[in-house]
């Protein structure tokens, strides 16, 4: 007489909280890595983005290095300046991402990968940390020009990291922030007319060119309220070792960026339609 088999034990289709963040880390490293295949079609894209950053620092850095007319302290002006070119080449490559977001738009992609079981959330930052990478291999050649330079950068791993992270997050940011552009504006044209209408005021309403106390009272309170001048201060805390508030640079810089991905993701089925 067979024993009869017992019935095997019931697997619970919810693989809880951890097994679903595993899950959206995944398919956020996974979009991230599709994103990135991108760059073996056009390599030069990064050089020729590196460009105005490097006319930067040496058309500007070094003159006013010699003119002397912006107080620093006992910091010389070219070191103060290049972790603000750095966020400058982060901002400028991220601004304009929502263009990319609107041709897969009209070329049918974005519809199919919505309709895939990977979570808005996770399209939204493998974008967005896709664009953190692109800026990181153009703040490389932003360093190692400013090291040639005679820039006083730190050599130390951990703060180089450190600056790894706060370019990637000050990426993640303004790339998301060009996505809620895109769902909003609908159109190639009227993205890239706000986003160069606002890269500017972004870049000069922050602390990369001067400090903030040399800013009459309005602008100080637009520069508060600028993720950039969080990003340049951790920048130049970790890169030259001035004084900063890094607990406090990268809190903005994770919230603003969190933010950003939720509203570019409640924005991009609407995009989609």
């Amino acid at each position: 007489m067979s024993v009869p088999l017992a019935a095997p034990p019931a697997v619970s289709a919810d693989p809880g909280p951890l097994g679903q963040l595993r899950v959206l880390f995944s398919r956020i490293g996974a979009m991230c890595l599709v994103e990135l295949q991108k760059l073996r079609r056009d390599q030069t894209e990064l050089l020729t983005r590196a460009i105005q950053p490097a006319l930067w620092l040496l058309i500007f850095g070094e003159t006013f290095t010699r003119l002397r007319a912006i107080p620093t302290g006992p910091v010389p002006y070219l070191d103060y300046l290049a972790p603000g070119i750095l966020a400058q080449s982060a901002l400028f490559i991220s601004i304009f991402y929502g263009i990319q977001i609107i041709w897969e738009r009209d070329a049918g992609v974005l519809a199919k990968l919505l309709v895939t079981p990977t979570p808005r959330a996770a399209l939204v930052a493998g974008k967005a940390f896709a664009a953190g990478v692109r800026a990181l291999v153009q703040a490389f050649i932003v360093v190692i020009l400013a090291a040639l330079l005679g820039v006083g950068l730190t050599a130390n791993p951990l703060r180089l990291l450190g600056t790894a992270v706060a370019v990637v997050l000050g990426s993640a940011f303004f790339c998301c922030l060009s996505i809620v552009i895109a769902g909003l504006v609908l159109s190639r044209e009227r993205l890239m007319g706000i986003g160069q209408a606002i890269t500017m005021p972004l870049f000069f309403g922050s602390n990369a060119l001067y400090p903030v106390n040399l800013m009459p009272s309005w602008l100080k309170v637009l520069s508060h309220a600028n993720p950039l001048s969080y990003q340049v201060d951790a920048l130049r805390g970790l890169l030259i070792g001035t004084p900063a508030n890094l607990w406090a640079d990268f809190g903005v810089l994770v919230g603003a960026t969190a933010l950003a991905i939720a509203v570019a993701s409640a924005l991009l089925g609407r995009l989609a339609r």
